[in-house]
């Protein structure tokens, strides 16, 4: 179904493939855009970012009660979710 494609890093300026696995991933989870960075940029500035690690808070799910962690300090004026019921209400 997919077929590589050879795409030009909008920073770089150098050739990559968009292998059809990859395609296959970025379908899978919704993606729509095509990649515009090659992987080497991509991990360069991933890590200029902060390098993907963020603060995680302890929280407990107002749906299910598991012990959880979420990426923002929860304040108690909100319901928290763990991820698989976050992902359950977003369906």
């Amino acid at each position: 179904m997919y077929q590589d494609k050879v795409l030009k890093c909008r920073d770089c300026g150098c050739e990559f493939v968009f292998t059809a696995s990859e395609q296959a991933f970025y379908a899978e989870r919704g993606f729509e855009n095509l990649p515009s960075r090659c992987p080497e940029c991509r991990r360069a500035r991933k890590q200029q970012n902060g390098g993907g690690s963020r603060t995680m808070y302890p929280a407990v799910c107002a749906q299910c009660g598991k012990e959880c962690q979420v990426p923002f300090q929860p304040t108690g004026d909100k319901p928290v979710y763990c991820s698989d019921c976050f992902r359950a209400r977003r369906s």
